[in-house]
């Protein structure tokens, strides 16, 4: 990838376009919208708070990363999505349950004026929902023709010069690319017969490719990480980004896990259980979809660890992953890990962790800095997978053949030296040999 040598400035509205307006949407809606009134800050978003050191310890430069790049200004957003509900943004968010009344109040009209668009719903891959607002159309090809007329109508009002896409719907069932997600060409002629393998999210992502809009994937959906998406996205010069939003156990695993493995400490076994009660949590409850989330959970230690290289330490570990709905706690995640570990000689050892968060508090941060990122991104010239925004994955999506970085602190030096790249400035080694030499 070439260093761009001017990146255009941000200019104009920026639409954010947001499939599932549900409870991780609408916490960052309004903390967005009461940001901008200075009425509470951005707590968790690099490109709010987050800093970038240039050149050499001595010389003092740190920045705030919204200083580095031409990233858009919270007040340049416009807010739009779609979902299979017709819940206004405040009703949805007041459904939802995450935020108190004394914040939702405070931009109750701006939080009414957001309405979602018509879903688009095929209901085989997520079982426990029953859409009442959702598109019709005589094929999987009209359906993602409709969707594009979405989105030109919505910049087009809205006096939008660009948009952007983050998923923040539900979970699919699992699924594995086919024969029909090989080429464009394959793909196109499955949207036209509405190919049963088809599902909901590579519909919307096909959309927004088509429109040039980048896609962001924050669920374990095989949205965009399929060979005609990728081949689509380079053709039409987009960058896409996924998957699966890293928030709370998977968070606290890539963080103590690298740890362990600095230090060479070996791991018998590590158990996670999880206890949830909002819409993912209900959807996760039917094991065709939960097996996509496993899947996406899984994969982490084994990368991080890489067991085959060190057997000794990691060869005989055992994973195990549990999600549990639990409706009483609402969007209150609690995740339990008991983890075996071992060190000199082999003496056991065990630590516990318990981490109550709210999944979507969490989370909102995450889909306002993939939604500034992947803008920048897009006037930066980039196009296709951006791995460099594996920082807010749990299943980074790499170039063919190339195994993800799960590692939560390689994955921000690369996302920082990144910001430096793209600015023309020194990218960080951290060596620190010239202070001695």
């Amino acid at each position: 990838m070439k260093r761009p040598v001017n990146i255009p400035s941000a200019e104009g509205k920026l639409a954010v376009l947001i499939p599932g307006m549900g409870a991780v949407a609408t916490t960052m809606i309004v903390g967005v919208l009461l940001a901008r009134r200075g009425k509470g800050h951005p707590i968790g978003s690099l490109t709010q708070m987050g800093t970038v050191r240039l050149g050499r310890r001595t010389d003092e430069r740190v920045v705030k990363i919204s200083e580095l790049v031409p990233l858009a200004d919270l007040s340049q957003i416009e807010f739009g999505g779609w979902d299979i509900f017709p819940d206004d943004a405040y009703e949805s968010a007041k459904h939802a349950g995450v935020l108190r009344d004394e914040h939702l109040d405070l931009v109750k009209e701006e939080l009414r004026a957001i309405k979602p668009m018509r879903g688009v719903f095929y209901p085989e891959f997520v079982k426990r929902l029953n859409g009442t607002y959702t598109k019709a159309a005589a094929s999987k090809a009209e359906m993602v023709e409709l969707l594009r007329q979405d989105i030109r109508e919505f910049i087009a009002k809205r006096g939008c010069s660009r948009a952007v896409a983050v998923w923040c719907g539900s979970t699919e069932v699992f699924t594995v690319p086919s024969e029909v997600h090989a080429t464009v060409s394959a793909f196109e002629a499955g949207l036209k017969a509405s190919d049963p393998r088809i599902t909901n999210s590579q519909i919307y992502a096909w959309a927004l490719l088509k429109e040039r809009v980048p896609f962001v994937n924050g669920s374990p959906n095989v949205a965009v990480d399929f060979a005609a998406a990728q081949e689509l996205a380079r053709e039409l010069r987009v960058p896409i980004a996924g998957k699966d939003f890293k928030t709370g156990q998977t968070l606290m695993k890539t963080i103590v896990a690298p740890g362990f493995k600095s230090r060479m400490l070996g791991l018998r076994g590590w158990y996670s259980t999880n206890i949830l009660g909002n819409r993912d949590g209900e959807v996760l409850d039917d094991p065709d979809n939960f097996k996509a989330k496993e899947v996406s959970k899984l994969g982490v230690l084994e990368s991080i660890l890489e067991t085959e290289r060190y057997k000794i330490l990691y060869g005989d570990l055992v994973h195990k992953v549990r999600i549990d709905y639990y409706p009483p706690r609402g969007d209150d995640k609690e995740g339990w890990d008991n983890i075996d570990l071992f060190g000199w000689l082999g003496y056991p050892m065990q630590m516990k962790i318990n981490f109550l968060c709210k999944d979507s508090i969490l989370a909102a941060p995450l889909v306002l800095d993939l939604a500034l990122f992947s803008d920048l991104a897009q006037r930066a010239g980039f196009r296709g997978t951006q791995e460099w925004l594996s920082f807010y994955f749990k299943s980074p999506m790499t170039a063919p053949g190339l195994y993800p970085e799960h590692d939560l602190f390689i994955q921000l030096m690369k996302l920082k030296n990144t910001l430096r790249w793209m600015s023309g400035e020194e990218v960080l080694t951290h060596l620190g040999h010239e202070y001695y030499d």
